[in-house]
């Protein structure tokens, strides 16, 4: 009975709606990317990743999103960071739109159901949030809602993890 208890504790969300935390290897998935291929965690080993769950409808994701394009991805993608969107919920023309609409050019990932999302945050929780990957498959940030501080954080913690 005491195992079961601590897993009922390990499965609740922290007070930003996470169910991961820092210093955790991030859980497995594969995604299907707006443009038909796919991608899978786990194969992505021995590169940052940084993982930006967002969603069309979401008016805060949609204004961080040209932030993460040129801080973070057009800064860093050549030396060998790998960012990924995922959007929440929605079909490949509702992503195409908001890709379109916010001019990023990082992949997008589709999240039926939310799923992945899920393995992360509670799905009644909100979008807006950044998970970052180290090389071991560790999270060592994570960030929710859009905080210049928070993200100028995480831009930090990119710059430092990328040699």
């Amino acid at each position: 009975m005491a195992l079961f208890t601590l897993n009922s504790f390990a499965q609740q969300a922290d007070d930003r709606g996470y169910l991961v935390k820092v210093g955790d290897v991030a859980p497995d998935f594969e995604m299907t990317l707006t443009d038909g291929s796919s991608v899978k965690l786990s194969d992505l080993r021995g590169h940052l990743v940084m993982l930006q769950f967002t969603a069309s409808w979401c008016g805060v994701c949609r204004k961080e999103m040209p932030h993460i394009e040129k801080e973070i991805w057009q800064a860093y993608k050549d030396k060998g960071l790998k960012v990924f969107g995922v959007d929440r919920d929605e079909p490949k023309a509702k992503a195409l739109e908001m890709i379109e609409a916010t001019g990023i050019s990082y992949p997008m990932g589709l999240d039926d159901n939310a799923d992945i999302f899920g393995l992360y945050a509670d799905k009644k929780a909100g979008v807006t949030r950044n998970v970052l990957i180290d090389k071991e498959g560790k999270i060592i940030f994570l960030t929710r809602l859009f905080n210049k501080e928070e993200f100028a954080a995480l831009v930090k913690k990119i710059g430092e993890e990328i040699k």
